[in-house]
């Protein structure tokens, strides 16, 4: 249908007529096209969220969060490193020394028994009962480190479970030599010599190595754990600063915002980190401090010492079955030399000790001497007299000093370690709790900042 329309146009107050204007079809609408209104309306929806965004509520509320996730996430990273050092000095104070303890009187009670051995063996028929005595005391007390070493060893600890074994295994084939030669000996049949070489052989290449060995790996497992922790836990440190710093910025960002100086929930947050940071500095220096001593005061004068007992145990072995030997091999003699000699090198700067050495030495010249000019029996008294200026007392003052620096050294480590665990005590829980504890205060304090904008 066609229509026909009159256009008026109004220019001021004057009206012009245009005529007619045919219109074929249907009728103009002055709705606006679909295709417009949807864009509009998605504009209007992003303007919309970008101003919620932007807005000091949303803002607040992200700024609530973030500081939420930093401080449990320091609570437990803080919380987690504090453990994990309390638990390996438990553990470096309940097993890992004290096994390692017991390897180092495994070995020297080893090294007692050969040396006690060949001293009984040079006086010939019935020995004196206080080396009898004393060579029993060594092989009973091997035989008890035995069983507390094995008892400390863990899940892991296959290659000290098979030293331990093999050790176990060959105490007895020891000890039954030794008894034969004794028995040879008593009735004066010269195969008695070679049955205790065989002895002290099986002793030399067998089981001493292997209680070596097994000492050197727990003195070593010792000083990596101390080692770990010598520096105090900085990264924990460092996120518990960090924390500090965005309540710190936080309040300043309200107070500019909001005009009000005091946030208490924000000021109980700063508190409690502070306290943390405190704690940790205190408790991790301390921690670290006495661990520190521990390697410096404990572990490397406890390595020192029980090298020199392994070596003055040695020389001693080496210096009766030179003698038993009545001086026909050098070996023995070279070894003794060799080994006082890393004594000497190893303790100069030790006055008494270098002392004993050196009047040991003097002793076991005389032996030497005493055995070049044919009298055996004055070596013999020389080797196992008690006398002032014999070998045996000078060997007793140098085992004596070893053995109280043992005993001292180790006093000194686990003291340190036990000082150590303490100043971590309640860290990890106190973490924790002090953490939830600002997060929580943060919440509380922004509360009544967001009704003011509702």
């Amino acid at each position: 249908m066609n229509r026909v329309f009159t256009v008026r146009v109004r220019t001021g107050a004057t009206a012009y007529m245009l005529g007619g204007v045919t219109v074929v079809g249907a009728t103009p609408s002055a709705a606006v096209p679909p295709t417009t209104a949807a864009p509009a309306a998605d504009s209007d929806s992003r303007r919309e969220l970008q101003r919620l965004v932007r807005s000091t509520p949303v803002r607040m509320i992200a700024l609530v969060v973030m500081l939420v996730i930093a401080f449990v996430t320091t609570g437990l990273v803080t919380s987690v490193a504090v453990s994990d050092r309390a638990q390996t000095l438990d553990a470096l104070l309940i097993r890992t020394e004290p096994l390692a303890n017991s390897a180092q009187n495994l070995y020297g009670a080893l090294s007692v028994a050969d040396a006690a051995a060949s001293t009984a063996f040079l006086a010939g028929g019935l020995e004196p009962q206080e080396v009898r005595d004393r060579y029993s005391q060594a092989v009973g007390d091997a035989g008890a480190e035995i069983v507390r070493a094995s008892n400390g060893l863990g899940d892991s600890d296959d290659e000290a479970r098979t030293a331990l074994m093999e050790i176990a295994a060959g105490l007895p084939v020891y000890t039954g030599l030794v008894e034969t030669a004794r028995s040879n000996n008593r009735i004066g049949n010269p195969v008695g010599a070679a049955y205790l070489g065989e002895a002290s052989t099986q002793m030399q290449t067998m089981l001493l190595p292997r209680a070596e060995r097994l000492y050197t790996e727990q003195a070593a497992r010792v000083s990596t754990d101390q080692e770990r922790f010598v520096r105090p836990p900085l990264f924990a440190i460092a996120l518990i600063v960090v924390c500090s710093a965005l309540i710190v910025l936080a309040q300043l960002y309200l107070s500019r915002r909001t005009h009000r100086t005091l946030n208490w929930g924000f000021i109980a947050a700063t508190a409690m980190m502070a306290v943390l940071l405190g704690w940790m500095l205190v408790g991790g220096l301390v921690s670290s401090t006495a661990t520190h001593r521990a390697l410096d005061r404990g572990v490397a004068p406890l390595q020192t010492l029980t090298s020199g007992f392994i070596l003055a145990q040695q020389a001693r072995a080496d210096e009766t079955l030179d003698l038993v030997r009545r001086g026909s091999t050098r070996a023995y003699d070279a070894e003794f030399t060799t080994n006082t000699d890393k004594l000497t090198t190893m303790f100069a700067d030790d006055e008494q000790i270098t002392a004993t050495l050196s009047a040991w030495k003097s002793s076991h010249e005389r032996i030497s001497d005493a055995l070049a000019t044919g009298d055996f029996n004055g070596a013999v008294t020389i080797t196992t007299g008690s006398g002032v200026q014999d070998s045996s007392a000078q060997f007793r003052a140098l085992d004596e000093q070893l053995v109280d620096g043992i005993e001292q050294a180790r006093k000194e480590l686990r003291g340190n370690i036990v000082r150590a665990k303490s100043a971590l005590a309640g860290l990890a829980a106190g973490a924790v709790v002090l953490t939830i504890a600002a997060a929580a205060a943060v919440g509380v304090g922004i509360v009544p900042r967001l009704r003011e904008y509702l």
